[in-house]
């Protein structure tokens, strides 16, 4: 096992006998591009005599203290990943390490960017789950809080953010003396008590504005809102701080606990891996969520909700932390949860939970029918297994089991409990029991079966109901059947609502509603029983997990009547029904294909309309059978480009289409009107092309082969930038040449060189292919440089690669061949690799499925 991955039993062994008390940081960070200096003092105390390790991912270190006594030969002491320490002292115990600090391009630890429109220099950190180390030596492991102090010499005109507010920079010379130069050294207070995975460093010449926000305690917290100076100019601050401030009030009312933190900075950094990072009072996001064109509503909301999902951890997850990362689900689950609910409740995102069906729950569904799903509750056995775990399941379906949980105990009684448990956990580790123990002594339920059936199993049920009718279609029967999936075959309780639904003068509008618990293979609904309606729609409101089925007669009115429908989230359920029907085999996709076609015009949540031109996408493509893709793609853009043309005019409506037409354009039609945008002989009414829109009609014509590098060269010109550069990336790998795409694989996977954005841009324009025979000879050099790349990369990168370039576009038997005969070849394979390919695979073996559906 590498010395990187860190066991739990490990973890336990040590926070077993060691309490944590500070960190005392000190960082040069003008030591060159590559390393920077790191010393960190630790002060610990050891309830026994005996020797650990303290964990450090460097270059070098050249000291080791322990107490007072320098240890000889430090570089014996250090593997890369752990510094040993001989048998501490019983009691009191201070360590000391000196070391040189690697600079990342990666994402993980302390990234370096250097912005090609002004050559400044911008640093940030990303330490969840494990990355701490790779800046300070550290006790890796979120049980072993402590308070942390931090001294950082830098560039005197930079901005420095950590946790603690930002200190007046004090000038210094190169050796640490008093002076006017242009280096500062920034010392900043002593934060609370935090886990290391929670400490955070942003330094460069970040610029945006600033203002503040009055908590409930008549505290004013100091608000900054940041990106690079290049890009300060499109940071709406106040909007960002409005939401904030919307959010603590509204948490601090729900939590009946006062904002935990001091100040609250929140910083757009460059070349960041996730959407955002929760670090206390110095919040990280995206830098796509800078705004400099035009963007749909969709993105909108999903900004403002990340803004709220990170706020919420403030307190779930940095004021009270889990002990392990086996409750990283519910860390992460929670803030999906509290921040739609504050969406919802607070914002002009009034639909906030139609927004959640769309995206977070079918994302979830996905993952749960993957081989490769998992319990909510994890078993996290050391850190590889943290790292494989972030996904759908951590996410998406734990948040959709605490909107179960908190239907089933109550809201009410679930924020009682929420209030108990920050009151009695602040500043502390917990785990799940904790909550469930206030939730149960708040709602008078007993949440241990409920917790092992819905925590610790996995799968996704589906609910169908079983109707009878008399002959003027009067229910006689209803009832609720549950299925399980054979692989996982537990079935759940569910608190749900049953909705039914009449035609009313041309509209669809809910005449029944009823409320119940279901649970067994069949659950009977009496209270139904002399009731007419139209469609019946099963989990109406949305309350519960799980996949639901429609009667033939319900499917036949959602078919006819969904634009009819006015109830937003009803008529995004009756999407998903139909969206997993073709999933599994039970919808032909060319009939969803017409649904789409004859009904999104009449959506109004952008979200909504974002995910249904994604699922467009995917069945006028590798969801088609194979002889009608080309015309079922082409119908499809077609279709796109006039619902375009008649949208209203510079509506978000209008912008996501003509989006998706550049998407799924392929034809020699489709390159004129592309062109046509470009140089501004066909133009959309109140629509600007504007900086990004321009790009993705170029990416898009590229890959029709109507550009050249030449033009490419010339739009980047324009717009020499780092979004314009990994865009002219993408452009360039999309070109239908095999040139073109051996040069994409050259610099991705047979070089070292790009950092993460700039090889996802490439590795997407690589896959940007209208015809399979360009990437077909690269199925076989895949799966042949599987383990180079896994054993030879970072986990990010990796990543990245092995997924980016798993060939599922057009993916058919010989892919699931290749990927069977990998499997068995290489069992013992690091489980995150193998779990990649398993999840391509299936991938493809489903689309497979339903092409053969698309045949009847």
């Amino acid at each position: 096992m590498s010395s990187e991955n860190l066991t739990r039993t490990e973890a336990r062994e040590r926070a077993a006998f060691l309490a944590t008390d500070t960190y005392d940081i000190r960082l040069d960070l003008t030591k060159g591009p590559e390393t920077f200096l790191t010393e960190t003092t630790l002060r610990f105390t050891a309830s026994e005599a005996r020797e650990t390790f303290v964990d450090l991912i460097a270059k070098q270190v050249h000291e080791i203290e322990l107490n007072g006594e320098l240890l000889p030969d430090p570089a014996s002491r250090f593997d890369g990943a752990r510094v040993k320490l001989p048998a501490l002292a019983e009691g009191a115990n201070t360590v000391r390490i000196l070391a040189d600090g690697i600079y990342m391009n990666t994402g993980e630890g302390l990234h370096r960017f250097v912005d090609p429109v002004d050559d400044e220099v911008y640093l940030y950190t990303q330490f969840e789950v494990s990355d701490a180390r790779r800046m300070f030596a550290c006790f890796e492991q979120p049980d072993l809080k402590a308070t942390f102090t931090l001294a950082v010499t830098a560039p005197a005109h930079w901005r420095v953010i950590s946790i603690a507010p930002t200190p007046e920079a004090q000038p210094v010379d190169a050796d640490g003396n008093a002076s006017d130069d242009s280096v500062a050294t920034w010392r900043f207070e002593s934060t609370e008590r935090i886990s290391t995975y929670l400490m955070a460093l942003i330094a460069g010449n970040y610029q945006g504005g600033e203002g503040s926000w009055r908590t409930r305690d008549g505290r004013t917290i100091p608000m900054g809102v940041y990106a690079r100076a290049s890009l300060a100019e499109h940071v709406d601050a106040q909007n960002v701080i409005d939401v904030t401030g919307a959010g603590i009030d509204f948490y601090e009312e729900s939590f009946d606990c006062d904002f935990p933190f001091p100040k609250y900075d929140q910083v757009f950094v460059p070349e960041y891996n996730m959407g955002a990072m929760e670090n206390p009072g110095a919040v990280t996001y995206v830098e796509s969520y800078v705004f400099r064109s035009d963007v749909s509503d969709a993105i909108r909301e999903r900004r403002d909700l990340t803004i709220l999902h990170e706020l919420a951890h403030m307190w779930f997850g940095d004021l009270v932390t889990m002990r392990w990362w086996d409750d990283l689900w519910l860390n992460e689950s929670f803030a999906e949860y509290a921040s739609t609910l504050a969406s919802a409740e607070r914002t002009r995102w009034t639909d906030a939970w139609t927004t959640f069906a769309v995206s977070e729950k079918a994302w979830a569904y996905n993952q749960d029918q993957l081989p490769s799903t998992h319990p909510i509750v994890a078993d996290m056995v050391d850190l590889e297994a943290v790292e494989t775990n972030f996904d759908g399941i951590t996410y998406a379906k734990g948040a959709s089991v605490l909107r179960q949980l908190v239907a089933y105990v109550g809201q009410e009684a679930f924020f009682e409990g929420l209030r108990a448990y920050f009151r009695k956990h602040a500043w502390k580790n917990t785990e799940l029991k904790d909550l469930l123990v206030e939730l149960e002594a708040t709602s008078g339920r007993e949440l241990a079966s409920w917790s092992r059936l819905w925590l610790q199993t996995a799968g996704v049920n589906t609910l169908r109901p079983v109707l009878e009718h008399d002959a003027d279609g009067t229910v006689t029967r209803f009832a609720i059947a549950q299925e399980a999936p054979a692989e996982h075959t537990t079935l759940r309780p569910h608190r749900l609502k049953v909705g039914g639904f009449s035609l009313e003068g041309g509209t669809l509008v809910r005449t029944h509603e009823v409320e119940l618990d279901v649970d067994g293979p069949l659950t009977e609904v009496p209270q139904l029983t002399g009731k007419r309606a139209d469609l019946w729609l099963l989990n109406d409101g949305d309350l519960t997990f799980t996949k639901v089925r429609l009667d033939d007669r319900s499917l036949e009115v959602a078919m006819e009547h969904l634009r009819d429908l006015d109830d937003a989230l009803a008529r995004t359920l009756l999407w998903s029904a139909a969206w997993d029907m073709v999933r599994d085999g039970e919808l032909p996709s060319r009939r969803f294909q017409q649904l789409v076609l004859a009904n999104i015009d009449r959506e109004e949540s952008s979200s909504v309309v974002r995910t249904l031109l994604s699922q467009l996408e995917t069945v006028s493509g590798r969801y088609s059978a194979e002889a009608d893709r080309a015309a079922r793609t082409a119908a499809a853009a077609d279709a796109l480009w006039e619902l375009a043309r008649a949208a209203d005019a510079g509506s978000d409506a209008q912008l996501q289409f003509v989006e998706a037409f550049s998407r799924l354009a392929s034809t020699d039609q489709h390159r004129e009107i592309l062109v046509g945008l470009l140089d501004g002989s066909t133009t959309l009414e109140g629509r600007a092309i504007d900086t990004d829109l321009r790009w993705k009609l170029v990416i898009a014509l590229s890959a029709l082969g109507g550009i050249d590098e030449a033009g490419i060269d010339q739009v980047l010109a324009k717009d020499d930038t780092q979004s314009g550069r990994k865009s002219a990336m993408t452009a360039r790998a999309a070109r239908p040449t095999a040139e073109a795409k051996s040069e994409a694989w050259r610099r991705t996977v047979e070089q070292d060189e790009l950092p993460n954005e700039s090889l996802t841009a490439v590795v997407q324009g690589f896959n940007r292919a209208t015809d399979p025979a360009l990437i077909a000879p690269y199925e076989d050099r895949y799966f042949a440089m599987l383990t180079k790349v896994w054993e030879g990369r970072s986990n990010e990168i990796a990543n990245r690669l092995v997924q980016g370039y798993f060939p599922a576009s057009f993916g058919g038997r010989s892919v699931l061949d290749a990927a069977d005969c990998w499997l068995a070849d290489h069992e013992e394979a690091a489980f995150g690799l193998r779990r990649v390919v398993v999840e391509g695979r299936d991938t493809v073996a489903r689309a497979q499925r339903v092409r053969e559906a698309d045949k009847g």
